[in-house]
């Protein structure tokens, strides 16, 4: 199910991450979440910008919830002095991630470590300088323990950067002259409900307010900052970003699909279609519109 709070993409969201259920072929999957990753980078480089005023040569950086690699890659890149160490469930993702990391030339700073958040981040030799992660918090029960346990494996010093929140992405006008206006919006409300049953059937689930920068003042660490990043890809798409959004809609379709009412089910299905002349395949109209926040905390030295 590809929900916007798990992007999935990059780290299946966005990109998941160390969390991934077991009734997935992440062989198959990885090709996928890896070019979608590829499609949000500017918004990974932007983050890592604003991260690089406050985390100065950074020795350790850990991705907690790597995915396929894309954005640990770019963390190598863009801190040169750093070792990153890409953490997740999914080895055949971990595999492409290192795959990656020879292809960019990053290779003899990059490592990977297999196994689920948070307890595998005991694996992880040395305090990390930076631990992002990037939609990987709300697939784990206790979110509030989570959190607490990533400040743990922090240097003193170290920041914690956390990327959930922000908005649901945008594909379509609100009248895409077919069906009724409005469709996106109905899918958002059956995703939020889908959301909310994914994390109520979590191992160990506890409720939680979503105060983000309050968590992270519970787990010990000091609130540093808050910011969004927008990811704005206006009309005409390139194919990368065509792909991206039919197949967003895909796996909506599958997941939440008999959801809908029937005139939104025939719908989506038009968009769905190749051969329509109303598909997401060909509507010179699609776009992408998407925002992502991400939260800073300090561990007090």
């Amino acid at each position: 199910m590809a929900h916007d709070h798990h992007h999935d993409t990059g780290h299946r969201h966005g990109h998941g991450h160390g969390h991934h259920g077991t009734d997935i072929d992440w062989s198959e999957m990885g090709p996928l979440l890896e070019t979608q990753a590829e499609l949000f980078a500017p918004v990974y480089e932007r983050a890592m910008a604003w991260l690089a005023r406050e985390v100065t040569e950074p020795g350790l950086i850990v991705d907690a919830g790597s995915g396929p690699g894309v954005v640990a890659c770019l963390f190598a890149e863009a801190f040169p002095g750093a070792r990153v160490v890409a953490v997740d469930a999914a080895a055949p993702l971990l595999q492409r991630a290192r795959a990656r990391a020879v292809r960019r030339g990053v290779a003899d700073r990059f490592d990977t470590v297999t196994g689920e958040l948070p307890d595998v981040l005991d694996q992880v030799e040395y305090p990390a300088d930076l631990l992002w992660a990037s939609r990987s918090l709300h697939h784990l029960g206790d979110q509030r323990a989570a959190l607490t346990a990533f400040a743990e494996r922090l240097a003193p010093g170290g920041t914690l950067a956390l990327q959930e929140g922000g908005l649901s992405s945008r594909f379509l006008p609100r009248d895409i002259g077919i069906g009724r206006p409005g469709l996106q919006a109905r899918l958002d409300a059956l995703e939020e409900e889908w959301f909310g049953r994914m994390r109520a059937g979590l191992p160990g689930s506890v409720a939680e307010t979503e105060d983000w920068p309050a968590l992270l003042t519970a787990a010990g660490l000091k609130h540093a900052g808050t910011r969004t990043f927008l990811l704005d890809l206006p009309a005409p798409v390139t194919d990368r970003a065509r792909a991206y959004v039919v197949a967003h809609l895909s796996r909506l379709r599958e997941g939440i699909g008999d959801a809908l009412d029937a005139d939104d089910r025939a719908t989506l299905d038009r968009l769905l279609d190749p051969s329509d002349p109303a598909s997401a395949h060909v509507r010179p109209d699609l776009f992408v519109l998407s925002a992502h926040t991400v939260h800073t905390a300090v561990r007090r030295g």
